[in-house]
């Protein structure tokens, strides 16, 4: 019964002693005195980063070989996978059929020309003998008509003489450009159908493209690099291989597409690269690393000086002897270095360690970390 009385005498009092004992432990430790820090002083260094996208290689010109005429391949002129020049000899086709229609069709010419010369005399002599009114007015006439029909005889010849050396040159396949021809499609023996039997394909190699996709939001970054006057020095534009080795010339932008892909949201561009090497070839896959807007003389400070709250980004600035919270805008992240876009200008300070224990209007001292070099402000 004592006891029971004793602890409802004396437990509340109890109570009530440790409650206020804690908070004011709580004041004394908020107002304990300077908090220590390192400061870092804010300045401007030269950085430089890239944005990576995906990309392909693709040949600037590229054309698919067919024969003009048709027969039984007779000649395969080049290596396989070799560089061609422009107008080389690439395949022959049966030439017989049609050298002999060539020839067939260069007499019928001659005999149309020898016919012209006749009609043309006989025409000559008769006008003379009408003019002496030795002939009848109608046989002149015949004569020149005949004229006109040797004539027109002699143009159809020739037309049918010109289809036949074309069908003949045909039959020599040629490159069109200089450029790499890929693997023969047919063999020696091969029957071809005109403008229908693949032969082989060529495609130009230097310069090559490099098409990628960018988001539509990027489109007028993109349009500026577009008029950037690059040279083989410039570093805008780099191309890294798939064996992650990185292509050592630099690129610039060829053309960018002419409308954005409504279901992407992306538009194509198209870089353009050196290949005297030959390193790169159509449909490759490979990385296109793009200098970002962000790069060159910018604001950097320490990541670990940055608060994150509610998606909103802060630094403790050290002015007069206090902290003071300020916003700022974030660029991106490199290793642990943070690009500030705005909120803080260069010269000032700010917190460098333990900035998740500060709070606004705090009073702070240099030397929170023996290592710290930096002086203490608003001294």
């Amino acid at each position: 019964m004592l006891i029971s009385n004793f602890i409802k005498k004396v437990l509340p009092a109890a109570l009530i002693l440790i409650a206020v004992s804690c908070e004011n432990q709580g004041k004394q430790g908020y107002s304990m005195g300077p908090v220590p820090v390192n400061l870092h002083t804010v300045g401007k260094k030269v950085v430089a980063f890239y944005d990576s996208y995906p990309a392909t290689v693709k040949a600037l010109n590229q054309v698919d070989i067919r024969s003009e005429v048709s027969g039984y391949v007779t000649a395969i002129l080049f290596k396989d996978g070799s560089q061609v020049e422009k107008g080389q000899k690439l395949y022959e086709i049966d030439k017989i059929n049609y050298q002999t229609a060539y020839d067939q069709a260069k007499a019928s010419v001659d005999i149309a020309n020898a016919n012209l010369s006749k009609a043309q005399r006989d025409a000559d002599r008769y006008n003379r003998l009408l003019e002496q009114e030795a002939i009848a007015k109608q046989i002149a006439e015949n004569a020149l008509t005949d004229l006109q029909n040797a004539r027109v005889q002699l143009a159809s010849a020739e037309a049918g003489m010109q289809r036949a050396k074309t069908n003949l040159d045909y039959a020599v396949i040629r490159a069109p450009f200089s450029g790499a021809i890929g693997f023969s499609q047919v063999k020696m023996g091969t029957y071809i159908v005109t403008g229908q039997t693949l032969l082989n394909t060529i495609s130009s190699e230097d310069p090559i493209g490099v098409d990628l996709q960018i988001d539509e939001n990027e489109l007028q970054h993109f349009q500026e690099l577009k008029h950037k006057n690059n040279d083989e020095s410039d570093s805008t534009f780099r191309l890294l291989l798939p064996a992650r080795f990185e292509y050592p010339q630099a690129g610039q932008i060829s053309a960018i597409d002419r409308a954005v892909d409504p279901q992407t949201g992306t538009i194509r561009v198209r870089l353009v690269f050196p290949n005297k090497e030959n390193v790169l070839r159509d449909g490759m896959s490979t990385t296109v690393k793009v200098l970002d807007k962000f790069s060159g003389n910018q604001i950097v400070i320490p990541f670990k000086a940055v608060v994150e709250q509610m998606s909103e980004y802060f630094v403790f600035v050290a002015d007069s002897g206090k902290v003071h919270q300020r916003k700022i805008i974030p660029g991106p992240n490199l290793n642990g270095e943070l690009i500030v876009k705005d909120g803080i200008s260069t010269g000032e300070q700010i917190v460098l360690d333990g900035v998740q224990k500060l709070r606004e209007g705090m009073p702070y001292v240099t030397g929170g970390n023996p290592k710290s070099k930096q002086s203490p402000a608003g001294k």
